[in-house]
């Protein structure tokens, strides 16, 4: 008897593990500690293979909308046109909706703290024309920081096998963030902000209870695990460290603030406490890569049942939901990256689901 396709694809996945699929990036864990000031990797583990950054890809976005601010494209208090795209942002989000503005000011807060999807579709629209051009922008500013293994190819981060990096790269950025636009750092230790007359909270929970931690970007799908960009300062040194494939939230947070005790303390963290705090199914990664349902970041506070709605889904959060074609809401694309949609619509059509 003939296998269905979408077993049959799902068996393969099994079978080959995270290595063999094209496309799909390692997702395991990885670790980095990095004394900027001397440029001494103080720790790192799977540094430099590639994984998928989720929410920290906005840290991207972040370095560009600082850029436009610093070069007078933008202005804090400008208003940027909300599109239908913006809107149909998986959470979270803030609830943005087409027709409608919202500030730079704001956008920059709610990708701060809440890790807002629309609000970074926002900016990437407004600064690129459309996401698909601003996702041309980041890598073109990843190459010039030497950001060598990162693909970007949306601004926010969502589920996409072609959004990958390493952990080696994003902290690359998140130094960057810090050398090339101490103006703005400030909203990296944000924790809460009022929008629209309701408080909007941070993620970074780890930010709380860590002295001197400042920021920086948390991130989370299912196919990364959790993420974290961090840095503090402790006796008037600095460190940034990254943590990519935490198991949970928990272990991702313990974890960081143990690179970071051991960082300040000039001892390297052992491997098999970056690993304890790891994702270790292979199966469930490479599955989870694949799916083209698949958890957004990141209300890592939220019962469980929550984190796992549908992340094409705009309306039914937490419940069950219909699913949800990005066919629906089309997006201009050069002739270039069209081709590449294609092929990434051919690996993902074999699940027999729709790409959302």
């Amino acid at each position: 008897m003939r296998m269905p396709n979408r077993l049959f694809f799902l068996f393969a996945a099994i079978l080959l593990g995270l290595g063999g699929l094209v496309g799909v990036a390692h997702a395991g864990y990885a670790a980095i500690v990095i004394d900027p000031t001397t440029g001494e990797v103080l720790s790192a583990v799977n540094a430099d293979e590639q994984n998928y950054p989720a929410s920290l890809t906005k840290m991207m976005t972040l370095y560009l909308t600082f850029q436009a601010l610093q070069n007078g494209k933008l202005k804090v208090d400008q208003d940027l046109p909300v599109s239908t795209w913006a809107a149909s942002q998986a959470p979270t989000k803030l609830d943005l909706r087409a027709g409608q503005t919202i500030s730079v000011n704001d956008c920059i807060l709610g990708m701060v703290t809440k890790s807002a999807n629309d609000a970074a579709t926002v900016v990437a629209e407004s600064l690129g024309g459309n996401d698909s051009h601003f996702a041309d922008m980041m890598n073109a500013q990843a190459a010039l920081l030497g950001m060598k293994a990162t693909h970007f190819d949306n601004a926010n981060g969502l589920p996409d096998p072609a959004n990958v990096s390493t952990a080696r790269d994003m902290v690359k950025l998140a130094m960057a963030l810090y050398r090339d636009f101490p103006q703005y750092t400030h909203y990296f230790s944000t924790r809460e902000f009022v929008f629209r007359g309701q408080l909007v909270r941070g993620h970074n929970n780890l930010m709380e209870r860590y002295p001197g931690m400042d920021g920086l970007k948390t991130g989370f799908t299912d196919a990364s695990g959790f993420n974290l960009a961090s840095t503090a300062v402790r006796d008037g040194r600095r460190l940034f460290a990254v943590v990519l494939g935490g198991r949970t939230a928990s272990a991702r947070d313990n974890l960081m603030a143990r690179l970071l005790d051991d960082g300040f303390d000039n001892r390297p963290t052992p491997e098999t406490l970056v690993a304890q705090a790891g994702r270790t199914s292979t199966t469930r990664r490479v599955l989870a890569a694949l799916s083209p349902i698949s958890t957004a970041e990141a209300d890592e506070t939220a019962p469980a049942h929550r984190r796992t709605a549908h992340a094409g889904c705009t309306r039914h959060r937490g419940k069950s939901c219909p699913r949800v074609s990005k066919s629906a809401h089309p997006r201009p694309a050069t002739t270039t990256r069209l081709a590449h949609r294609k092929s990434k619509k051919v690996m993902l059509a074999s699940s027999g689901d729709k790409h959302d």
